[in-house]
């Protein structure tokens, strides 16, 4: 009775074992197959990039593919936003996938084909457009994981959630937008995400190779603004006059103090950048008010609030010492992007699988930013790099009009989203 109990044990095994190898044979055959397509895809929307907000052909060419595929598909969700569901044939939980769909007012430098020379308007400005972010290649990635999931709709347990959401490089003006606008609609409900799952393209990684970092990841994003006032003189009689361009000076110089003397570095990096300064009119006058804006980095989010007061104290005291006002605004743009350490460890085969263990890194943490944190309020949450860099290559940076990947084997991140889905599942079974 025993041997035939063993012999059972071990038959099912094999069965499991043979059904799992051939679930992942389809995903790598069906990704591979499907790469010339989503190379078109990315190309397509490359070539025709729109700004956060404004994305009304990027939304419609992504519905359009979903829509042939079979998903219930649901546009205008933050504005241009496209959702679909996939029901599995088997019951179980809901995993989410993101994509960022928008560009960036940047021109185009590299000499490619489908090289960008769109114009839009932004905030009453006529500006070039460009993909300088990579999001055309997460666009065309999740596209073609839409196709390989429907494709195998009756092995998939649970329901799949695509999200393709606009305006990550934040909405134009004081508009809403972007991931938090999409959490505040109520894409993390109905059905309910279990967990939500994101990549995104790295310039400085080589094609092929994946990197990721359990906990914190990537870095809150604040925006602040301090406006100080003194009292206007002529500029051949300064004691006259309580010049505000000096004491912001001294303002700035000692935000920084805060990063080298008033923050614990061994906890978390502190980045606080003063990019705009805006003051005077004449040479020879000093005004009355100017005001300089910069953003806040920080990796803990304790520590942003901390950095936050510390930086209304610091203006408001140096300020105050002259005899002038410094009044401080400060924006949250994202959140610091966490990646749940549980759902790291348990996705790590999914990745392991698509890129190669060697090609599976785990690397250190970043002070840029992603609003895909908003949704990890709601929900455990992974977001990785999936390497663009040409082999070789130098690298060029994100957000400049060099930005160049090679999108030959943008079938890794396909690979990676479709293991994600069905080792969730049964890992929730």
């Amino acid at each position: 009775m025993m041997r035939k109990l063993f012999s059972f044990i071990v038959l099912c095994v094999a069965v499991s074992s043979a059904s799992a190898q051939t679930i992942q044979q389809l995903i790598d055959q069906k990704a591979k197959a499907l790469l010339p397509k989503v190379i078109e895809w990315r190309r397509h929307i490359h070539q025709n990039p729109e700004l956060g907000n404004r994305e009304f052909k990027t939304m419609e060419y992504i519905a359009a593919h979903l829509r042939s595929l079979g998903l219930e598909v649901k546009t205008g969700v933050a504005k241009t936003g496209v959702v679909a569901i996939l029901k599995g044939g088997k019951p179980g939980p809901v995993v989410a996938l993101r994509a960022d769909i928008d560009g960036l007012p940047i021109k185009e430098r590299v000499d490619v084909p489908y090289k960008s020379t769109v114009m839009a308007d932004y905030l009453g400005q006529q500006v070039p457009v460009m993909h300088a972010c990579g999001h055309d290649t997460h666009v065309a990635i999740l596209m073609g994981t839409a196709e390989v999931l429907a494709s195998m709709k009756k092995d998939v347990t649970g329901t799949v959630k695509f999200i393709f959401q606009p305006a990550e490089e934040g909405p134009p003006g004081d508009e809403e937008g972007g991931a938090a606008l999409m959490v505040k609609e109520g894409v993390m409900d109905n059905p309910k995400v279990d967990a939500i799952f994101g990549l995104h393209i790295s310039a400085d990684t080589e094609i092929g190779k994946i990197t990721y970092k359990s906990g914190a990841f990537m870095a809150s994003s604040d925006w602040f603004t301090i406006k100080v006032k003194g009292k206007g003189a002529h500029g051949s009689a300064p004691w006259t006059g309580i010049d505000p361009i000096m004491i912001s000076a001294q303002i700035i110089n000692g935000l920084q103090t805060i990063v080298s003397r008033s923050s614990d570095l061994t906890k978390a990096p502190v980045v606080i950048t003063v990019g705009k300064f805006n003051g005077g009119v004449r040479e020879n006058i000093i005004p009355e008010e100017v005001s300089f804006s910069g953003t806040i980095r920080t990796l803990d989010s304790k520590m942003q609030k901390e950095v936050h007061e510390k930086i209304k104290q610091v203006a408001q005291t140096i300020a105050n010492a002259y005899g002038a006002t410094a009044e401080v605004v400060i924006d949250t743009k994202t959140l610091v992007t966490y990646n749940t350490p549980a759902l790291v460890t348990n996705t790590l085969p999914s990745l392991q699988r698509a890129a190669g263990n060697e090609n599976t890194v785990e690397e250190t943490w970043t002070t840029g930013a992603e609003d895909f944190s908003y949704f990890g309020e709601k929900a455990p949450a992974f977001f990785f790099n999936l390497g663009g860099m040409p082999k070789g290559a130098q690298p060029t940076g994100h957000h400049t009009p060099d930005f160049v990947i090679d999108d030959s084997m943008l079938d890794v991140g396909v690979k990676a989203f479709c293991n994600i889905v069905f080792d969730y599942g049964k890992m929730k079974k």
